[in-house]
């Protein structure tokens, strides 16, 4: 048995326009930005979705947007996704990223949230 839980919405953008489009999101959703100084990749929209990190994300790829699901077990995590139809894209440190049928991408990470966070609100699965 493992539980899991989604744990963050990722607004993916192209790097050149990520501040830019931290500062729409911001304005558009009334929140304010957080840099992630361990992580410079994402900006923070502080409270944006309550109860999940809400984040622009600088890539090197297309627009889009992607979830994060954290676990405490990511490969059952992984195979469970995989089950149900997802396909392994890559990896990433500990980091799996999955495309789940109709193209959006996810990833399964490791517990990020603090721990009474996960226990109440992660799903357990056999």
């Amino acid at each position: 048995m493992h539980r899991s839980r989604v744990y963050a919405l990722l607004i993916d953008t192209p790097e050149a326009e990520a501040a830019r489009a931290a500062e729409f999101w911001s304005a558009a959703l009334g929140v304010s930005t957080r840099p992630v100084p361990a992580e410079p990749q994402f900006i923070g929209l502080h409270e944006a979705l309550p109860g999940l990190v809400t984040a622009v994300q600088a890539v090197d790829d297309a627009p889009r947007y992607h979830l994060d699901i954290e676990t405490d077990d990511v490969p059952a995590e992984t195979a469970r996704l995989l089950a149900l139809g997802a396909t392994e894209v890559s990896q990433w440190l500990e980091c799996r990223i999955l495309r789940a049928p109709g193209g959006h991408l996810l990833c399964v990470l490791p517990v990020e949230s603090p721990p009474e966070v996960f226990a109440a609100q992660a799903r357990t699965w056999s």
